[in-house]
């Protein structure tokens, strides 16, 4: 399992959202892995989620922070 956050959140991310993270720059990236980060760690709900699928609960972070992005 890769433990680079940002590495993790383009493997959390859906294809098009992965294609649309890419062509930013790194420093953004970066900045969006660290507000996924934040997500996974701060919401209660997601712990819930993370013990029956750790992949849904990252994807689902994921989706939270782009739909904040490009809201």
């Amino acid at each position: 399992m890769a433990t680079d956050p940002l590495v993790r959140f383009l493997a959390a991310l859906d294809p098009g959202h992965r294609d649309e993270v890419g062509a930013k720059p790194r420093q953004e990236q970066e900045q969006l892995a660290a507000a996924w980060e934040r997500e996974l760690e701060s919401d209660d709900e997601l712990d819930t989620l993370d013990e029956l699928s750790p992949p849904a609960a990252e994807a689902e972070a994921a989706r939270r922070v782009m739909d904040r992005a490009t809201g």
